[in-house]
């Protein structure tokens, strides 16, 4: 009952910045925890971050930590992610997800894709050399 729609991902050089968005339809939005997850080519769907359902909590991938930010604006029913010091390694398709349950991560934040129901088309994002 929640559909996601990733927006903002392209092509930036090495260095740069680029901010994705995902938003929600569904009136329960605000209940959920929200994460991204991307995926490389030819790799596994890996954790990118995390946000608690009512945004007092985050947490990161240590690959991410210090560069990237999560946010959410349960007004707009919206996740962002906004992508600093970008690398070459960071290049994958970028995907939101919502927590399977209601009112989770303020204690911690699910880091497995197996614990998110709903999820975007996903965003390709492109770092060149």
């Amino acid at each position: 009952q929640v559909q996601l729609v990733e927006t903002g991902g392209g092509l930036v050089q090495a260095g740069g910045s680029l901010r994705l968005s995902c938003a929600a339809s569904g009136r329960t939005f605000a209940l959920h925890a929200m994460a991204w997850f991307r995926q490389g080519s030819g790799k596994e769907r890996e954790f990118v971050a995390a946000i608690s359902w009512n945004g007092g909590n985050t947490d990161y991938a240590d690959s991410v930590k210090g560069r990237f930010t999560i946010s959410r604006d349960n007004a707009k029913n919206t996740v962002y992610l906004q992508m600093n010091s970008l690398k070459h390694e960071d290049t994958a398709v970028y995907y939101c997800a919502a927590d399977s349950q209601f009112y989770r991560g303020n204690a911690y934040l699910r880091k497995l894709p197996t614990e998110y129901a709903y999820w975007g088309q996903g965003t390709q994002v492109t770092v060149s050399s």
